[in-house]
């Protein structure tokens, strides 16, 4: 039935809809003309729904003949006509202010706050959606990637200022529903100065889009393997690297198209540089690192690139004071902790 059917026939009138454009003032004038003398509403949802005025108006004259209201337009209402006419039933908007519904409100935020901090669950949340999907072992190792990879980019870009473009590619079935965390985690990495300073998974974006980071994300299909591909735009230069989770541990695949022939693990200190491939020097970089008492833990090269060159990875065990004594044996040096 229609609205204009119905109001004829009803002794009682109540609503149960959300406040929108199309049930503002859905009971009005005109709406109180159709409907029997002495009706009576209920409006126990949203304040505005009944046009105030006009079941004032519709009270007066007898056309209404009592209304009960926990709602209001202003809440509390400042005009108390409504409120202390002998034919309205008022009372204030909290219907979940009980002992009992205080009990269970308090009960709930309880067992949420656990089950977030025990990593079984977040719900609720009204400024961190992208949590929601982060509460797995499996997860959290490529959020872990993310930011490592971020972190990677940002060091061997060698720029001060932030990138201006940050694109993030997911690539297999298991990761279709990961590109909003990874791309977090990724900001994360990029704009973190320092170990326990910077931001997190819930200001990630808005931080980038204040630094004036524009982020985008995609995802494609893949067979083959299930990674994440991250490319940055600084200063008019492009820096793209590939990585993975492997056996539960985040590692580099690729970097600036060339792929590491072992998998980097992204953990502890990490120097990378770029180089011509040849032997002789190696042993003049690790005479640096013995000088300076830095440790070789493990060491990673790449295909060469159609130039000849290499990007290579040397795990150590501390960062160097001053990279500066390489930059005279390569062409690129980074040095980062992740």
């Amino acid at each position: 039935m229609t609205l204009d059917q119905l109001w004829p026939q009803c002794d009682y009138i109540t609503v149960h809809t959300p406040l929108m454009a199309s049930t503002t003032g859905l009971l009005n004038d005109a709406s109180f003309a159709k409907c029997k003398k002495g009706v009576k509403v209920v409006n126990c949802a949203r304040g505005g729904i009944i046009d105030e005025a006009a079941l004032l108006r519709a009270l007066e004259s007898g056309q209404c003949g009592g209304a009960g209201l926990d709602v209001f337009v202003e809440e509390p209402p400042r005009e108390r006509a409504l409120v202390n006419h002998p034919n309205v039933i008022s009372c204030p908007h909290l219907g979940a202010s009980t002992k009992e519904a205080q009990a269970r409100c308090g009960k709930d935020i309880a067992l949420q706050i656990v089950d977030m901090a025990t990593g079984k669950a977040l719900v609720g949340a009204v400024n961190a959606q992208v949590l929601a999907s982060t509460f797995s072992p499996d997860s959290q190792q490529w959020i872990r990637l993310g930011e490592s990879m971020g972190k990677v980019l940002k060091a061997c870009s060698a720029s001060t200022q932030p990138c201006s473009q940050l694109h993030v590619t997911s690539l297999g079935e298991a990761l279709k529903k990961s590109t909003g965390f990874l791309s977090s985690a990724a900001v994360v990495g990029l704009l973190t100065e320092a170990p326990h300073n910077g931001p997190n998974l819930v200001n990630a974006l808005p931080l980038a889009k204040e630094t004036g980071i524009t982020v985008h994300t995609d995802h494609k299909a893949s067979d083959e393997r299930e990674a994440c591909v991250m490319e940055v735009s600084v200063n008019g230069s492009r820096y793209k690297a590939v990585g993975s989770v492997q056996a539960g541990v985040p590692v580099l695949l690729e970097l600036n198209g060339s792929v590491f022939r072992q998998p980097v693990p992204l953990t502890g200190h990490l120097l990378f540089f770029r180089a011509n491939c040849s032997t002789e020097f190696l042993s003049s970089i690790t005479g640096v690192l013995a000088t300076a008492g830095v440790e070789l833990q493990s060491f990673s090269a790449s295909s060469s690139s159609s130039g000849g060159e290499k990007w290579y990875c040397m795990g150590i065990s501390s960062l160097l004071g001053d990279i500066g004594a390489l930059k005279s044996l390569v062409k690129d040096a980074a040095q980062l902790t992740v």
